[in-house]
């Protein structure tokens, strides 16, 4: 009995969960402040009144992170839909790749600020191995959390953040091929349209002595102008 939660307790515990869960995944994504967002009204209220709980920050944390890995996924999916492409699948990784994309970007009249590179570890990895004394600094403050311990450095004035959250060119995720699409963009590239950024149900299920609690989000993703970005397909070395 001492590991049961009545559900007034989990009521109790919503606001709390929630605001982790938002808090966690904002931080956790890479992706989303780098591509343009949209609030969709129409969501529901779920204000509760509670106090603090260990439990809520755990619950919500575990929430974040799975919803800001989904859409980390569901967007950088969206990168072989670019029309320009540079590289193949059967080529590393490296800064003649960047500058290409660039070059492509500033031939089709895309200013060269704000652009960002997004590629996957095991291709960072040709890049980093081969540019580690040339990259400059990463800037310790720029976005959030996940940003700041993702940004592996800057290219041809192309920040350039690597991440594990996009699957391999035949749609394995976690990538067994070693081939992978990532891209340069600028922020009018792609958009994410939040309808409502977490909901919680709760399920009782006696036979357990538990209470089932589900967490979804409510969200589109698209291309927002081909033209601002540029796939960069590679092959990693290590795998």
């Amino acid at each position: 009995m001492a590991n049961e939660s009545t559900s007034s307790t989990l009521s109790e515990l919503y606001t709390e969960i929630v605001a982790e869960a938002l808090f966690v995944a904002s931080e956790q994504s890479i992706m989303r402040p780098l591509v343009r967002n949209y609030a969709v009204t129409g969501g529901g209220d779920l204000g509760r009144n509670a106090a603090p709980r260990n439990v809520a920050a755990d619950i919500g944390r575990l929430f974040g992170e799975a919803i800001a890995k989904k859409i980390d996924t569901d967007l950088t999916a969206l990168f072989g839909g670019f029309s320009t492409t540079v590289g193949s699948a059967s080529t590393a990784m490296s800064a003649a790749l960047i500058f290409q994309a660039v070059a492509k970007l500033r031939a089709a009249g895309v200013s060269g600020d704000g652009l960002n590179a997004v590629i996957h570890p095991q291709v960072a990895f040709d890049l980093k191995s081969g540019l580690t004394n040339t990259f400059a600094n990463p800037n310790a403050g720029v976005g959030n959390e996940i940003l700041r311990s993702s940004l592996v450095g800057q290219i041809a004035g192309v920040n350039i953040f690597e991440t594990s959250n996009m699957a391999d060119s035949s749609g394995n995720n976690p990538g067994t091929t070693g081939d992978y699409k990532g891209a340069v963009f600028n922020q009018d590239a792609l958009g994410l349209a939040m309808m409502q950024d977490l909901k919680i149900e709760t399920q009782r299920d006696a036979s357990l002595r538990a209470d089932e609690i589900v967490a979804t989000a409510v969200y589109g993703v698209g291309e927002l102008n081909d033209a601002n970005g540029v796939e960069i397909e590679s092959d990693s070395s290590i795998q």
